[in-house]
């Protein structure tokens, strides 16, 4: 399986110190070689919740018979400071 730039990807695994599931949907933004590509993760907002280098066995295609859905960050889950903010400590 081949992606392409702005493909459609989904996680094949958890990937907790950055807020994410097996199963949650990116976008390819970077193709490094057969195997590594750059994801890229959003919340709901548009914000980026994580932009990550993955090897293709950690993702796979969404199937065209499988429906999208959304699901809570909960707590625990990597804050960014929004401008002019301090992280929390």
């Amino acid at each position: 399986m081949r992606f392409k730039l702005l493909d459609t990807a989904v996680l094949n695994k958890d990937l907790p110190d950055l807020g994410l599931k097996r199963g949650d949907v990116g976008a390819v933004v970077e193709i490094y070689s057969s195997e590594a590509l750059e994801v890229e993760f959003v919340r709901g907002s548009g914000e980026t919740q994580a932009l990550v280098t993955l090897k293709k066995r950690d993702l796979r295609r969404i199937g065209d018979d499988e429906l999208l859905s959304v699901r809570p960050l909960g707590r625990g889950r990597p804050r960014r400071p929004g401008p002019g903010k301090r992280p929390r400590r």
